[in-house]
Parts: C-alpha cells; structure tokens; sequence
C-alpha cells in the first residue's frame, strides 16, 4: 500500500517557505532541483537515459490534490477521489513529490516506451484499415493543415449548411484560429438560434479533443442528408432549431508544434511533442531563458500560457501556477492571451446556450463550478442532469470540476458564470494525452471497444444530446416581439466581474481584479412581423446567488459502527456496513463518518478506510495520519454503504477502531434577490434607434418587448 505522509505544521512551513524562495526566483521548471547559489532554481534539461513515468499520487482530499498542483510539475488532466496523475520527467520530479511528503504509484512505467508502442499501433492501423467508421473515415492522427482541409471541404460539399469561421484575433505567432458553422442558412449569423459550441486542443499535445471536435462536424453534416430517416430528422430539427460551432484546434501555435514535432523520444522538456501551453513569452521570463523560437528555445516545451487556466473567470486562484515555467501557468493577466481572447469574443457575441471544451484525459464530463470556495452553481440541478445524460452515453464520470481539484481561469467557468451557459469540460479516455488513434479517436467516438463507452453511443451521442440540449428551450431564455423588415433587435449588456483573490509568486494573496465584459447578441427582422431570439438569462450566475436546497424531513440520527470480531492482519482488510435513509423519513444533506483509535503514535499504529456508496464504487476515503479519520460526503444515496478498514500498521485488539456517523441537514440555497437586465434595442440599417427595452428574464422563460420599433417606444 502506498500513502503520503500528512507533514507537520513545522514541516509544512518549512517545505512553503523553500518553494516560495524558488518560485520567487523567476524558474522553478525541475522541481526538486538544488538551488545555485543565487538561490533560482536552474532549468536542467532531462538526461535522455532518465526513464519517464506517470504516476498517481495518493492525495485523496481535493485539498491533498490542489497541494500536488502547487509543486509545479507535469500535472495530467486525470484525477480521481483517491489521487491526481503526474508525469515525473526524472528524479529530480520524484524528489519534490517525497520532499512534499507524497507518496504514488506507477500507473505508466515507461511512458516513452510506450509512446512508441501507440505510433507503430497508429503506423499499423493506417495500412491495415483503407477507412474507418468514423464519420469522415479517418485513419490517423491529423495535421493543422489536414483540419484546414477538411472544414474547407465541408464548406464546399454543404454551402447552405455552413459559414467559415475565423476568430477574432491571430494568435501570438500570427495564425488564425479557425471553425465552421453548420445550421440551416447557416450564413445568416443573426438568425437568433441558440449555438451549441465544441471545441478542442486548448492543450497542444491533447490531440484526441481536437479530432472528436471535427469528427462531429463531419457527423452533422452527413446526417442531414443520411437515407435513415430517424437519423435525417433529428439532424434537420437540431440545426433547424440550432446552430452548431465547431473550433477544432484553439491552441493553433502550440499543436503545430506538438504534431509536427520530430520525437526525441525521451520526452524531455525539450520533447516538443508534449508542448501544452501556447507559444507567448510571459513578462517574467528570466533572461536566459529569451531568444530562440517557440520550437527551439532555451526554456524548451516549457514556455507559453496554459488557455484553459487564463480565461478571467475565477483567474488567479487555485490549480494554476503563477510561475511562468510551469505547465499551468495562468499568463501573466486574466485573459491575456489572444487565444483565449478570441474564444471570450466568440461566446460574448453568439447566444451560446451550451459549451464543451474537449480535453484529454481521464473519463470525465466536468461541470461547474471549478473553485470549491464559489459553492454550487445555482443551476445546479441543470448542470448535472445534463452531464448525467453525457456521462451515460460515454461511460464517464459526471461530476463537479472541484471535486477533482481547484481550476481557476477555465473555459467552462467563465462562460457559465458570465454569460450562464451551460459549459462542461470532457476529458477524453483513460490513458495519455494522445494514445493510439484506433482507441482514442474511433473507439472513444462511436463508442466501440475497447472504450468503456462500448455498446453506448460514445462521444458522439454525448455531442448529440449537448446539441439537443442547447435547442432546449427549458435550458435558457427566450426574447420576443415585433419589427417591421429590414430592423435589427441587440440584446446586449456589459458587466464587471471580479477574478479571485490573486495567488502571488510567494504565496500570498493579492486583492482580486475587475475585469469587463460586454455580451451582444443580434437578430435580423429580414421578413418583419413576430420574433424571438434565444439568449442566455439576462442576471449572470455569478450574481444570482448559489444553489442549496431547503430541508424536506430531519436529517437522519447518528449511528454506530459496527466492528467485525477479531482484528485483521496486517495489510489485510475488513468490512462493516450501515444504512443512509432517504425521503420521506430523513433528508440527509451531508454524512460524517468518523472513525478513532487508541493510539496516537501513527507511525505504529494506523488505519485507513475507504467508504463504497450502494452501487459499490468508492466516494469517500480517510488515509492520512490522522486520528480520527473524516469522511464527509455530500448528498449521500439512500442505501447500504460498506466501511472497508484496512489495517495499515500495528492494528490490534488494544488499538482497534470505532467509529460513528452522523447527518447534516442541506446547506439551504443563496439567493441574492440581484436581476440584472438585458437592453434590447431595435434600429434600422443606418444605425437610427427606434426603441429600447430593460428586459427581466430567467432560465425557461419567455420575455415579450411588444412592439419594440414603434417609433417614440425608447423607455425613458
């Protein structure tokens, strides 16, 4: 069994004060590293003989998890409730982890070695198969300039169903960022629809996200015209009712990078090949780590931003580093980046209702909120139930960002709190960033094996099912009135919202910065007469409160544990069980179990639990040092939970356990009572202003302005 050590407070400020006087350097890239004399931290090219590994480290609180994030290593996307996984480039990695006090084990023993492994099983599976199920039939991995093709393909074959799409800014290197639009007349961009929007490789080296992005895409287009007609109508209804926007590759610079990368093999920082962030230089670069190019530079891989920690919602706070070496640098302001910048323009001008942000990876449909401090998103009910319904289609886990750790400045995040759309991140499959195509890309899909989705539907239905969603009308808002032909009705309104609380370099918290947004929707009375247009609710969930529920029954009375007879071995395990009730007898909105023994020497005498819910999967653990160990779950299911206590060390019948669990009513809901206001004006084509309205509206709901163009109708 593998454990980390829970530090001392003596230890634990000693081990801060170290990393700050690191961090505050200006590197800290090799983590682990013996500090020069001048006290930086040196960036030390990893030896081609170092063997690399992914490992998971045993941190099963979130707060364990965020403490992992802190160190500055090669943090992967994929977590669980028992630890987070780390890629250890070397020894010097390995050292931080004992030195933090963390324990881990190998998940990937030779990560380089298998890398290779998935190319010759890519190499192989391209001659072998002349085209693949897929929706284009692709049988490899795509280049940036194969993704150009192909949406200029599908522009050329479907000129009525689609638009070219550029975004709004080049990114640093000067590329643009480019999507395509599918809906019925999809060149009238002011039509009104609500927008489903899909998007992938915000990391350059996730190049599974990307594929499953331009995959459905192909899916949609195909389907309109397909001879099933189950098949055909449900295309026809979603992009009659809708519109779709697929941005395959965000990160542009960085994933020409990673794909065209000629691999060392060693996956070094000097590997391109693993290249996640984009290619900016933050202002804090040290000097010699200048020059060069974004390809060849003395830093390596290891410099540019991190997208997805630079969006100005929640920017600053936990789960992305300050340090602008580490693979999740936030950048060096809250959107900063012209990439993200370009996304934040592209959602604040389109009524997007519902939003996927393709990641890999780890089985995972993420929801709001991102930041375990915010509490639930007031549309919480919403959020999962969607997710819910994702999850069953590709055998993820659905489940809050911040039950896996802390992630300020995600794409999700600000979209949902800002502009309230319902956003999810995916994580796509359950092994590395780009595994071998035929799993990853076909198998995660079209959900075929060996992917856990197998027999479900895959990604694919999860795409299917969002963009239902997004046509919802239950999911968001809708505005209507009159105009005459040849109006224009805006809907727009500009806020100011705060990030969080700024994490500085050395540890301390700096005061939280305003940042602007100015949302505008549009709509084109081409024929005249009654409109309505889908928006989002006009008062942001930031502001609108957080979500609880008020208690329907008392919540359940305490329990005893039950311990077994006799006391296990060593290394060897024992079982208890107990019952949760549900309504109407008890609304339990927490359970508390916590389990004590005698002893308080945990280096001779320990326990370690692990709490399975009545499907018998785990959600909650207690393997610390600490005496009593807590397990606290929220909203726990009615049934019959098994207690498993392993007898880590020196357990026994004088140092044997007991425990007891205890109930909590819900925490009740925030409401604030704030609304804020969309202003819907309607104009003629030289700009003239006919009228405005303040418009009220919520979730579900169905708002009328009249007739809004009637000259003299402006509110005053």
């Amino acid at each position: 069994m593998y454990r980390r050590t829970r530090l001392s407070s003596t230890r634990l400020v000693a081990v801060g004060g170290l990393v700050a006087a690191s961090l505050a350097a200006g590197a800290g890239v090799a983590a682990g590293t013996a500090a020069p004399d001048d006290g930086r931290r040196e960036i030390v090219r990893t030896a081609s003989d170092d063997t690399t590994q992914i490992v998971m480290v045993r941190a099963p609180e979130v707060e364990d998890r965020n403490e992992v994030i802190e160190l500055g290593l090669d943090v992967t996307e994929h977590a669980t409730e028992r630890g987070i996984e780390v890629v250890l480039h070397d020894d010097k990695d390995a050292q931080a982890l004992r030195d933090a006090g963390f324990t881990w084990t190998v998940t990937v023993d030779d990560l380089e070695a298998l890398t290779e492994t998935n190319r010759k099983a890519d190499r192989a599976y391209d001659a072998r198969v002349t085209r693949s199920a897929l929706p284009s039939g692709r049988t490899a991995y795509r280049t940036y300039d194969d993704y150009l093709r192909d949406m200029n393909r599908l522009a050329r074959l479907y000129p009525t169903l689609t638009k070219p799409l550029t975004l709004a800014n080049p990114t640093v290197l000067g590329e643009r960022i480019r999507g395509l639009e599918i809906s019925v007349d999809a060149t009238d961009v002011r039509d009104g629809k609500p927008v489903f929007l899909l998007m992938g490789a915000h990391h350059a080296r996730e190049w599974p996200s990307a594929e499953h992005t331009m995959e459905f895409g192909f899916d949609l287009l195909q389907s309109y015209y397909s001879s099933d007609r189950a098949v055909r109508d449900r295309a026809r209804r979603v992009l009659s009712e809708s519109r779709v926007i697929v941005v395959p590759v965000v990160n542009v610079d960085g994933f020409k990078i990673s794909r065209g990368a000629e691999p060392l093999g060693d996956l070094s920082q000097f590997d391109y090949e693993m290249k996640r962030k984009n290619c900016s230089i933050s202002a804090a670069t040290p000097a010699q780590y200048l020059g060069g190019t974004c390809d060849d530079n003395p830093a390596g891989r290891l410099r540019g931003t991190d997208l997805n920690r630079n969006y100005p919602g929640f920017w600053g706070g936990g789960g992305a580093s300050p340090v602008w070496s580490s693979d999740t640098f936030r950048g060096d302001a809250p959107g900063s980046e012209p990439e993200t910048d370009s996304v934040r323009q592209l959602i604040s001008e389109r009524a997007v209702t519902v939003m996927i942000s393709n990641h890999t990876y780890s089985n995972l449909v993420l929801r709001p909120p991102a930041i375990a401090a915010t509490g639930l998103a007031p549309d919480e009910p919403e959020l999962k139930a969607l997710g819910d319904a994702m999850a069953a289609q590709n055998s993820y886990t659905s489940q809050a960002s911040y039950q896996l750790y802390d992630t300020s400045g995600s794409t999700e995040d600000w979209s949902y709190w800002i502009t309230g759309g319902l956003g999810y991140t995916f994580e796509i499959g359950d092994e590395g960033f780009h595994p071998a195509y035929e799993e990853a890309v076909v198998g995660e899909y079209l959900g075929e094996a060996p992917a856990d989705s197998a027999g479900l539907g895959g990604n694919q239905e999860a795409y299917w099912v969002a963009a239902e969603a997004a046509a919802d009308d239950a999911l968001h808002s809708r505005i209507s009135g009159k105009a005459p032909a040849g109006r224009t009705i805006t809907v727009s309104k500009s806020v100011v919202s705060p990030t969080s609380p700024v994490i500085q370099v050395d540890g301390t918290l700096g005061e939280p910065i305003l940042y602007a947004d100015t949302l505008v929707n549009e709509y084109a009375t081409d024929r005249g007469g009654r409109f309505v247009i889908d928006v989002n609710p006009s008062t942001r969930p930031l502001v609108a409160g957080r979500y609880g529920r008020l208690p329907q029954a008392p919540p359940q009375a305490p329990l005893t544990l039950v311990n077994p007879p006799g006391v296990p071995a060593v290394g060897s395990s024992e079982l208890t069980t107990f019952e949760v009730q549900g309504l109407p007898q008890a609304d339990n909105g927490f359970a508390v179990v916590s389990i004590s023994w005698p002893s308080t020497d945990p280096e001779d005498f320990d326990w370690d639990f692990t709490l399975l819910g009545p499907d018998g999967t785990p959600v909650g653990s207690g393997a610390t040092l600490a005496n009593p160990e807590v397990i606290r779950i929220p909203d726990p299911q009615p049934g019959t939970y098994t207690l498993v206590a392993d007898n880590y060390a020196g357990g026994s019948a004088a140092n044997d356990w007991s425990g007891q669990v205890t109930f909590e009513s819900p925490t009740p809901p925030i409401e604030t009572g704030v609304k804020e206001s969309w202003i819907v004006s309607c104009a003629d084509r030289r700009g003239r202003v006919f009228g405005t309205r303040e418009v009220v509206v919520d979730r579900g709901e169905l708002a009328g302005v009249g007739d809004i163009c009637r000259p003299g109708s402006a509110k005053r």
